[in-house]
């Protein structure tokens, strides 16, 4: 069985803030595309729904969305928001991801 990834409780906050914001349901899709400079990068996003193909994890009534194809590609990963003074951003702390790059939002496996 594949792991779901997970949010931590400064991902979930900051994503029921955004959804607040943009009278959306609070709902973060976390994708897959090839590119990027280690060969993928990560694509966030808020849904309105899950898909039929989707597996869903919970924190705080906010859920993560990760459609099957990428699931291989993040399973047993943390989705965590981070704030320092070089900005703020979503972070994936992917086990699998053999290579990463200085942006934080591509690896390679």
């Amino acid at each position: 069985m594949t792991t779901a990834p997970t949010l931590t409780d400064a991902a979930a906050a900051r994503i029921s803030a955004i959804a607040s914001k943009q009278a959306k349901p609070a709902i973060l899709r976390l994708s897959v595309e090839g590119g990027g400079c280690s060969g993928f990068q990560y694509r966030f996003g808020l849904a309105d729904e899950p898909e039929a193909d989707d597996l869903v994890s919970e924190r705080d009534g906010v859920k993560l969305v990760v459609d099957s194809v990428s699931l291989d590609l993040v399973a047993g990963s943390t989705v965590d928001f981070i704030e320092s003074l070089g900005g703020a951003a979503f972070r994936v702390e992917n086990p699998q991801a053999a290579a990463g790059c200085g942006c934080g939002s591509s690896f390679g496996i």
